[in-house]
């Protein structure tokens, strides 16, 4: 697989720093519109569409009874499964805010500190949570092969709760982390992550951590943005050419956006579409941390997250893209695939780039 990392040109300061790294399966962009997949998957994507698809209703609700007869859930162990212990921590009970607790047991580094990992699970804002087996299985992986403390928060779900609920659940989460760090965490080396819906929340509570002056412990210096859920009242080309895909297809994202936004808010709304013009200024003013984000060259959602990108750039933020071009929205949870992999030891690397350069604005090197 080919690897590019890009510099800046001469003579742009250290602030315009941007780092992309392409990584495509053949020299040209795929013009198909569904990759090749392993059975395996097919069935799961089709089994996955096809329940969220039965649980919303026409009214704007969602059957959560029905949901539950197919929700597989991993408990909480403290006994280590491939050198990870888990355990639950409740933040709020009067609105079922906690998040699962993943914790290395193997490391190697005579007893270092390990950077930490605020993770948020996707889900269209509706769906899902960190004891979804799924979910657990990826946190493990996080948390083994990084190494790092993986904080995976159960936030509170739409349409019930619409915005900025999610948002307030994650930033609190923070706020507890400070006043009750989990033992052997570095905070002052936090990530915040997630993927789809996840990774929107990730973007909107690191714009509030950049905001406050009231941390201790925490410090957010970097954000892994693994297929944003991001969008608009406009129909990108990518949509469009992808509309049919499982999962995150147009008709899927109106109905979770409608449920997620506040009564009346468009898909423009800065919580959907995050890199308007109208709010530039407002992240170019901001020390916001350095972002690596994820796209799949058959995720619909494409369009809006390299517009996110290039809004990152604009503002003068450091980024990576990191692109699989054979990959579908949420492919890094099917891990048949061998992108998924990749993944992990991707989000690895930008994890010890920052390690390494606590205190230095990070380069990273040409390669081809």
């Amino acid at each position: 697989m080919q690897r590019l990392h890009f510099r800046p040109q001469k003579g742009l300061s250290d602030s315009f720093l941007l780092s992309k790294q392409k990584q495509r399966r053949g020299a040209q962009r795929m013009t198909k519109i569904s990759p090749v997949l392993p059975w395996k998957t097919k069935i799961a994507l089709s089994a996955l569409s096809a329940l969220t698809d039965f649980s919303r209703r026409d009214d704007g609700t969602i059957n959560r009874r029905l949901l539950s007869f197919f929700d597989f859930r991993a408990s909480p162990c403290s006994t280590p499964i491939k050198g990870v212990k888990t355990s639950d921590v409740t933040v709020d009970p009067s609105r079922n805010l906690w998040f699962r607790l993943f914790e290395p047991t193997q490391v190697s580094g005579g007893g270092e500190k390990l950077p930490v990992i605020v993770f948020f699970h996707g889900g269209g804002f509706a769906f899902l949570s960190p004891d979804n087996k799924a979910y657990d299985v990826a946190c493990r992986r996080f948390a083994r092969k990084v190494p790092a403390i993986v904080v995976s928060v159960n936030y509170r779900l739409s349409p019930e709760h619409r915005y900025p609920a999610q948002y307030e659940d994650g930033f609190d989460v923070l706020n507890y982390l400070d006043s009750h760090p989990p033992a052997n965490a570095d905070l002052s080396m936090c990530f915040l992550a997630g993927d789809s819906a996840g990774a929107n929340i990730a973007h909107h509570v690191t714009m509030r951590a950049c905001e406050t002056t009231t941390f201790q412990e925490v410090k957010v210096v970097g954000l892994v943005a693994i297929q944003p859920f991001f969008g608009g009242e406009e129909r990108t080309e990518s949509e469009i050419r992808l509309e049919g895909s499982p999962l995150v297809s147009m008709r899927r994202t109106d109905w979770l956006w409608k449920a997620f936004l506040p009564e009346g808010a468009d898909r423009d709304h800065e919580a959907a579409n995050v890199s308007g013009i109208e709010r530039g200024r407002e992240l170019s003013q901001m020390e916001f941390p350095a972002t690596m984000v994820v796209v799949g060259g058959f995720d619909p959602l494409q369009d809006w997250q390299r517009r996110y990108c290039k809004w990152l750039e604009r503002s003068g933020k450091e980024v990576r893209l990191v692109e699989y071009g054979n990959t579908i929205h949420a492919f890094y949870i099917f891990p048949e695939l061998p992108e998924a992999s990749l993944l992990f030891a991707e989000v690895k690397s930008f994890v010890e780039q920052h390690k390494k350069n606590r205190t230095t604005q990070t380069h990273y090197p040409s390669i081809i």
